[in-house]
This record gives C-alpha cells, sequence and structure tokens, in this order.
C-alpha cells in the first residue's frame, strides 16, 4: 500500500511537472512572439514619446525655477519686513552678510528711492511690490520693499549672479545634452545657457528662412509665447542635426522657458538595446535567470512590506515603537552610561483635535509634528510614534539644561506653524526625559521612567526628570492600592468634621466632613497621598459613598439622642460623574439611615463642570439631588473661568470661596470682588461660605460684608466625630431635646430651629 501511495505520488508529480514544463514552454513562446513584435515597434514609439517626455522635463523644470524664484522673493520679502523696524545701520549691514552666507542670492544690499534711474525695473518695487528681473550682465534682480512705504522710502535688492541661474536652468535629465535657456516674450536672452554647443547654436539654428514647414513651426511658436502657452515641435538645425524645441511659460514676467535636445535623445540607444535584447531571447537559459530573479525580487518585495508592516508607523512614515526599541537595544550595545537620554513627549488635550476637527486632521497633526521632530534630529538620534499622540526620542544629550533648550525648541517649532495667523493655536507638549544611566535596562524599562517622569510634570520647567524618587512614589501607590481593601473593612479611615459657624452671632451651624487615613501599622496617611491616586483609579467613589455613610450614622445617632441637628457637607468627587447611575447608592443610604431631608449638603468642585460631556451630567445630577433632598454646594468658587455662568446654569444652594480670594485681604481690588461676590449671591438667594479664614483681619473684612458662614482655623481646626459634638455643645448648639426627638415630622416644631429654616429657605427658592 505504501508503495502504491509513492507511485502515484511520484507520478502526480511528474504530471505536475510535465504540466509546468509546458506552461512554461508556452510562456516562453508567447513572450519571444510579444517581444518581437514589441521591438518592432519600439523604435517608432520611443521617437513618438521623445517629444512628449521633453514637453513633461520641461514642465517639471519651470515648474521648479517657478518655485525657487517665488521662494527667493518671498525670503526677501520676509527679511524686509524684518528689517522694517530697524534703524542701527552696523546691525542692517551684519544682518545682510549674514543672510548673503546662508542664501542663494550673491548680494543683497538697501537702496534709497533717490538712488534709483528712473526709467530701472526696480523703480516698482517703491510702490509696495515686489518684483523680478534682470540686469545687462543677465543676473536676477530681485526688489523688495522695506515697510512702511512713504516718500522716503527704501527697497531691499538682492542679486542672483547669472551663474548661479544657469546651473540652475540647467536640465538633468537628459544626459548632458540639452540645452536650456529663459526668453522673455520678445525673444529676448534673459538667462542665456551654460554651454552653447556647434549644433545647438540659437542665433543661426534654423536650415533657412525659404523652409515653409520651418517658418509655419516659428510663427505658431511665436503666437503661443505671446498668450503665455507650452509646445514643442521637431526640426532639422543647420547641421542637419534632428532636434526638438520646446517652450512652457514660467509664469513670471511672461517670461518663457526655452529648451532644445536631439530628437534621438531615447531611442538613439535602442538599436544596441534591439541587439542585445534578440540575444536573450537566444538563451533560454538567461530567460529562466530573469524569472528566477523576478521570485526572488517578489520574495524580497513581500518581506520588505512585512517589514513595514511590523517597523513602519502607518501615520507619520516614520518608525513605530517597535522599531525604536530595536533601533535602542543595538545601541545600548555599545552605549556609555550618561551619555543618552530617553524622552516621552505627550501632546497635550490631542483627543479635542480629533473630535473637533477629525481623525485626518489629527493625522495631519500627528505626522507634522514627526517631520519636526526629524528635523531637529542629530545623526546619532532618532525618534518615533507610540501610542496615539506620544512619541519617543533618543537624544544623544546628558545635560540637564541642554536637554531644557533642546525640548523648548522642538515645542517652538512645533508651534511655528501659526506665528503670523490672527488665530492661533499653541500645542502643549508634555516631556519626561530618563537620562540613561543603566543602558543595560530593559527598553521598556527605559521607557516606562521616561513616562512616569511625563506624568509627574508640573508646568515648572520645560520637561520632567526622571528621579529615583518616582520608583518610590509607584511603589508607595501601589501600597495604598493593596491597604484600601482593608482599611476600608476595618475602618481606619476616619471622618474629621470642620466646623462651620454663622457670622453673625458666631454661632456653630454645620460642618465639612474630611476623611483621615489613621492605619495601624503606617500611621497618619496623607490626603495629599491618597486622595489624587484614588481619583485616578477610581477608589474615590467607594471612599465618598463610605464617609457618607459615616455622616449619615453620625446624624441618625444625633436623632436618636434628641440633639438639634446640624447640616454636614460631603465632598463629591468628579469621578462619580462617569456612571450616571451613581446617586442612587447614596439615596438609599439615606433612608437607611432615616436622614431627613435638607440636612446632608453634596459638594462639588467647580472643575467638575470644566468638561462640557460632565456639565450635561452635572446639570441632571443636581436635579436629582434636590428631589431626593439634598443641598448642593459649589466648592472652590471662583477658582475657574466660568465661575459666574455655573451660578446661571445650575441651581446651587451655597458657594464657597476659596482661601485664595483671603489671603490678601488687605488688598482693596480683592475687597471689592469679594463683596460684589458676596453680594450677588445673597441678591440670588445662594448661602456663602467663606473658606481658609485664620487671622482677625480677615474676620472684621467679612463682618462688613453679606458672607454668611466661615469655615477656618480662626474658630476650630478640622476635629473627629466625637470632638465636634464636644465642641458644638460647649457652644450651645447641641443640646439634648427629646420632645423635638418624638415630634421631629410635626410641623409645630420649633421654627427657630436651623433645619426648619434651610427648609423654609430652600422652598422659596424654588
Amino acid at each position: 500500500m505504501k508503495i502504491q501511495n509513492h507511485i502515484l505520488s511520484y507520478q502526480q508529480k511528474s504530471i505536475c511537472k510535465s504540466l509546468s514544463a509546458w506552461m512554461m514552454s508556452f510562456l516562453l513562446i508567447l513572450m519571444l512572439a510579444i517581444m518581437g513584435w514589441n521591438i518592432s515597434e519600439l523604435k517608432k514609439t520611443l521617437s513618438d514619446n521623445t517629444e512628449a517626455y521633453v514637453c513633461d522635463v520641461s514642465s517639471q523644470l519651470a515648474d521648479d525655477i517657478y518655485t525657487q524664484l517665488n521662494a527667493d522673493k518671498r525670503y526677501l520679502e520676509l527679511l524686509a519686513d524684518s528689517l522694517s523696524d530697524v534703524t542701527e545701520q552696523t546691525v542692517i549691514r551684519e544682518t545682510l552678510q549674514k543672510q548673503t552666507k546662508n542664501q542663494t542670492f550673491d548680494s543683497l544690499t538697501i537702496i534709497d528711492k533717490d538712488d534709483v534711474d528712473e526709467e530701472s525695473a526696480i523703480k516698482k518695487a517703491f510702490d509696495g511690490k515686489t518684483i523680478v528681473s534682470y540686469d545687462e550682465e543677465h543676473n536676477l534682480v530681485f526688489a523688495a520693499p522695506i515697510k512702511p512705504v512713504s516718500k522716503n522710502s527704501r527697497i531691499l535688492v538682492g542679486i542672483c549672479s547669472r551663474e548661479q541661474m544657469q546651473e540652475h536652468i540647467q536640465p538633468q535629465s537628459y544626459g548632458g545634452k540639452g540645452l536650456t535657456c529663459i526668453i522673455n516674450q520678445s525673444g529676448t536672452v534673459v538667462i542665456s545657457p551654460t554651454d552653447l554647443k556647434p549644433f545647438l547654436q540659437i542665433d543661426n539654428l534654423f536650415q533657412s528662412d525659404e523652409e515653409r514647414q520651418t517658418k509655419q513651426l516659428i510663427v505658431e511658436m511665436q503666437k503661443d509665447m505671446e498668450k503665455q502657452q507650452p509646445g514643442a515641435f521637431q526640426f532639422t538645425a543647420v547641421d542637419e542635426q534632428q532636434l526638438i524645441m520646446s517652450y512652457y511659460p514660467l509664469g513670471i514676467n511672461g517670461w518663457i522657458l526655452l529648451t532644445l535636445v536631439p530628437a534621438d535623445l531615447i531611442y538613439h540607444e535602442a538599436d544596441a538595446y534591439i541587439l542585445n535584447a534578440f540575444l536573450i531571447i537566444g538563451a533560454i537559459i538567461i530567460i529562466f535567470a530573469i524569472l528566477f530573479v523576478m521570485l526572488f525580487r517578489f520574495y524580497r518585495n513581500n518581506q520588505r512590506k512585512l517589514e513595514e508592516i511590523a517597523f513602519k508607523d502607518p501615520v507619520t512614515g516614520g518608525m513605530n515603537g517597535t522599531a525604536f526599541k530595536i533601533r535602542y537595544q543595538k545601541l545600548a550595545m555599545r552605549m556609555k552610561p550618561n551619555t543618552y537620554a530617553a524622552v516621552l513627549l505627550n501632546v497635550k488635550a490631542f483627543k479635542v483635535i480629533n473630535e473637533s476637527y477629525g481623525i485626518s486632521a489629527g493625522d495631519d497633526t500627528l505626522r507634522y509634528i514627526h517631520k519636526v521632530l526629524i528635523s531637529q534630529m542629530q545623526p546619532s538620534e532618532f525618534t518615533a510614534r507610540g501610542n496615539a499622540d506620544q512619541f519617543f526620542v533618543c537624544f544623544q544629550e546628558n545635560c540637564r539644561e541642554s536637554i531644557e533648550k533642546r525640548l523648548e525648541a522642538i515645542t517652538d517649532a512645533i508651534n511655528s506653524f501659526n506665528y503670523n495667523s490672527d488665530m492661533q493655536y499653541h500645542f502643549t507638549i508634555l516631556s519626561g526625559v530618563y537620562l540613561i544611566d543603566e543602558p543595560s535596562l530593559d527598553v521598556n524599562i527605559v521607557l516606562d521612567r521616561a513616562l512616569m517622569a511625563c506624568k509627574s510634570y508640573n508646568h515648572e520647567g520645560t520637561c520632567a526628570f526622571y528621579t529615583p524618587k518616582m520608583i518610590e512614589q509607584l511603589k508607595r501607590a501601589q501600597e495604598l492600592n493593596t491597604l484600601f481593601e482593608k482599611s476600608l473593612e476595618n475602618h481606619d479611615f476616619q471622618v474629621y468634621i470642620q466646623p462651620k459657624v454663622k457670622l453673625a452671632g458666631e454661632t456653630p451651624c454645620g460642618g465639612e466632613s474630611l476623611v483621615r487615613w489613621i492605619h495601624p501599622l503606617h500611621g497618619i496617611i496623607l490626603p495629599s497621598d491618597f486622595i489624587p491616586l484614588f481619583e485616578e483609579n477610581g477608589n474615590i467613589c467607594r471612599l465618598d459613598l463610605y464617609i457618607f455613610e459615616e455622616v449619615c450614622m453620625m446624624i441618625k445617632h444625633w436623632r436618636e439622642a434628641g440633639r438639634e441637628l446640624l447640616p454636614i457637607s460631603v465632598n463629591l468627587s468628579r469621578a462619580h460623574f462617569r456612571d450616571l447611575n451613581f446617586l442612587k447608592d447614596f439615596v438609599k443610604l439615606k433612608e437607611k439611615y432615616q436622614v431627613p431631608d435638607w440636612i446632608i449638603e453634596m459638594e462639588l468642585t467647580e472643575s467638575t463642570f470644566f468638561d462640557q460631556n460632565k456639565r450635561v451630567l452635572a446639570t441632571a445630577a443636581i436635579k436629582e439631588l434636590n428631589k431626593n433632598g439634598f443641598l448642593c454646594a459649589l466648592d472652590d468658587f471662583g477658582m475657574g473661568y466660568s465661575s459666574l455662568g455655573l451660578l446661571k446654569e445650575f441651581d446651587v444652594d451655597t458657594i464657597k470661596l476659596d482661601r485664595e480670594f483671603f489671603k490678601d485681604i488687605s488688598n482693596v481690588k480683592s475687597q471689592k470682588i469679594i463683596s460684589s461676590l458676596f453680594q450677588m449671591a445673597k441678591n440670588l438667594g445662594i448661602q456663602t461660605v467663606a473658606e481658609g479664614i485664620e487671622t482677625q483681619e480677615q474676620i472684621d473684612f467679612l463682618r462688613n460684608t453679606c458672607c454668611d458662614v466661615i469655615q477656618g482655623y480662626f474658630f476650630s481646626k478640622p476635629l473627629s466625630m466625637a470632638d465636634f459634638e464636644k465642641w458644638s455643645r460647649e457652644k450651645g448648639m447641641l443640646r439634648h431635646k427629646v420632645e423635638h426627638c418624638k415630634n421631629h415630622d410635626d410641623k409645630s416644631a420649633d421654627p427657630k430651629s436651623f433645619l426648619m429654616h434651610r427648609r423654609m429657605d430652600k422652598k422659596k427658592r424654588k
């Protein structure tokens, strides 16, 4: 059975080989026939296409010359604008000398109006227009006005030598056999050719004046030149050589680019090619070699495409993150410590571009930034786009000052596109730098360190540099995340109350709940260490709910003890607004502990409303808060750009003026602003709270305003729940009222109580 299978397999292979041989033979015969016919038509086709080729090359050359001349004009205009405010002659001379070395002009000079002949072509430049002309020696002359244009105007004149222009207009596409010059509409030579060969003499080019066909061609060419239309024709020169003349308008001053090339420019080598082709056709082995080469090239092209997919960024066309890492690993093998720096650049708020202008505009922006980065790289440096709007850079630098200057220059270069625009948009580039002191580190660790530095950027300086302390901070963050669950279960998070005092009478009227993390092993953990961390990872939502429940339990305890209830504020993080139904958990706890309406106040920071999407959610959330018996306070009021707009748009009960308002309380301007805010809030029926009050001077000023409530160390620091009850009791507010507890919902209860006043005020505002 195995033998039969083997024979069958061999037969199948033989049949396949035979079919392949026959197919190959057929293809070869077909190829011979096609090539024979093709070769017979080749010479004719090449002859016909030569004229079109010359026209195309002339068109491209004319476009290049036009672009160069316009670029020189634009450069001269910019230089003239930069000299408009300069009066110091020494500075002007140094500037012109420096720019002459760096640009295409052989000389730059400033000419007054009185120094120019009335018939001079550059005279028009004094009318405010930049002109291009030529002098008697066929040098190009550029002239641009120096603003302001007046009777005492000056112009900046730049000379581009004939030799330089001759080199620029000489075509490279004709193997040195072409000849070009620039003429005006009347046929006068503006820029002459560099090498007038014997068979290409313009002065005596045509065979005779009596040749009718040549005359007709010249007449048509003259008509086309008057209409600024391109064209080409073949003719026979005086030396019997077949030539092609092409004329193409430059679009400047009516000038024409004139090109002369031999008519057999392409097909004069065709004879040798045809002979070689017949030899190749007769050699079957070479055909097989060609097929092999084609297959090999096909394989190589596929491999190259795979490499592009793997290592080329599809947006910028440069290296991607993988290619960057591979190149870095090769460099790290010979890298000395502290000779290179890894940099991560992040375009701040890049999503706004995608959302506002579309993905295509975002991709264009990324390509532009990548192009700028490439232009700023040294030969030994490289860059690549990482994820989304992040870019990796490897600098050959070890000096912080030098790196900061280079990054600042990169940011300036990126934003240079709109320096002359009326509506400017500036990119903010966040930079993180790791000075590579351990080249043997894995490239992912190197980039992670640059990323950590970038995340720590605090707007001080151009960039942030990685330090070993960042690793400790990362470990600290991981440690706090690990401790969170257990601490929540063990009630290591303790609620402290910052008392609020009515300015009139200086009596306690409530408090703000704050959190303190007191761990049995790690001691006191500062809010500045864990609040930002929990806001980033979402744990802040669970912590807010925990604090809210602790406050609810405290209020229930007060009710059961028969004490008069004080409103307590609870902070509500903006992270809650990621969930449309976040409020239901708070309502359940409020109902569970039978907390009366209007006794808990939810504090929202003003930054919650900056994001337009979150603003819509916040509007709905405030309505739900009021609907479910919660007061609503706006914390840090006045620190954003839209504070007054928020009062118009949102129904808040209280605004809390940030402590920054009261730091310079002796400033008359600050006093007027504060007084106006308090008066405005009073007119709107909104309670005001002054935060961070610590001095008698601040108290004395606030007594003369419409301020309602004071919060700060002047009256009390944040207290534990027990200490807050004791402090309030000493102030005469928390007293046992058994009858009030029993008849809490009775309409005949004491109408002077703070709770009832708050309810009545709320109804009035509604």
